[in-house]
């Protein structure tokens, strides 16, 4: 059993970084008092699968010491399961910006004169589980999606820690565009198989068709120069952090050329070595 506690400040990126975790199948429990962890814990061990993962939220609202917490860490390391900590952290000024824009209550509001006075409190109390903690992110000036992306490289497994899923697929114009769609490429430029008599009833998947398509210099140079870009590309899209990215490539009815561009594209992505999924959104609709 992986159990992952996540603690810091109020305003460090908690929530957001437990919704990522779930995303990647933990299982998430938020504002659990450090006396019920373990016996958590305890019921995880003895249950089924579904808790593997468990990513339990303590930070000052929970109203337990950090000594309480310590207690727990210790007693769980001593059984058979990885137990680890992260700590969100992030400065006094972009804890207060951040609680300014959303207008929300500090938990310690009551017991400060001030916003300020509240955060520099929390910062007090929690300094020694931010000591204890096995890993430490600073998201003063972290996006979200470096903030996956970071959280992605300690937590992912083997099939996450690979990358960013691509989806390519093709589509026809005259049908709308895909909102879905991150990137789109429109190959209505092509020599269109539709006006081969022989071609027009088969699709970019049938080799005659895809021949004929490819057949043409401007063809082959357009795919060369698009795989240049997307080799370029990629790795930043999935550096940022991008989960999924969608490319949408488009011919007038998206039956031809877009389909045999979409699957030789979806090939050279799959040799980068990213997890791709092909799909022809317009391929079986009448002409």
């Amino acid at each position: 059993m992986d159990v992952l506690i996540i603690s810091g400040l109020s305003g460090g990126g908690k929530s957001k970084a437990a919704s990522y975790l779930e995303d990647m199948g933990f299982y998430i429990i938020d504002n659990m008092p450090a006396a019920m962890i373990l016996k958590f814990a305890e019921f995880c061990a003895g249950a089924s699968s579904r808790y593997d993962r468990v990513a339990l939220v303590y930070d000052v609202r929970t109203g337990s010491s950090p000594a309480e917490l310590f207690g727990v860490l210790d007693q769980l390391k001593a059984m058979e399961s990885s137990c680890r900590m992260l700590f969100l952290d992030a400065s006094p000024e972009t804890v207060i910006k951040r609680y300014k824009e959303t207008r929300r209550r500090h938990p310690l509001s009551g017991q400060a004169g001030s916003l300020e006075e509240a955060v520099l409190r929390e910062r007090e109390l929690m300094e020694p589980v931010r000591q204890r903690a096995d890993y430490v992110i600073d998201t003063s000036r972290l996006s979200t999606a470096k903030l996956r992306g970071e959280l992605l490289r300690l937590f992912g497994d083997a099939a996450e820690k690979g990358g960013m899923a691509v989806s390519v697929t093709s589509f026809g114009f005259k049908y709308g565009l895909p909102m879905e769609a991150d990137l789109v490429l429109d190959v209505r430029f092509m020599p269109n198989p539709f006006y081969i008599e022989e071609l027009r009833p088969r699709t970019g998947l049938d080799s005659q068709v895809s021949d004929y398509v490819f057949s043409f210099q401007q063809t082959r140079g357009y795919l060369q120069r698009l795989e240049e870009l997307l080799a370029f590309t990629l790795p930043l899209y999935a550096e940022e952090g991008k989960a999924v990215l969608v490319i949408a490539v488009g011919c007038t009815g998206g039956h031809h050329r877009s389909v045999a561009v979409t699957h030789a594209l979806a090939e050279f992505i799959r040799q980068q070595g990213y997890q791709v999924t092909e799909n022809h959104r317009d391929m079986g609709r009448g002409g």
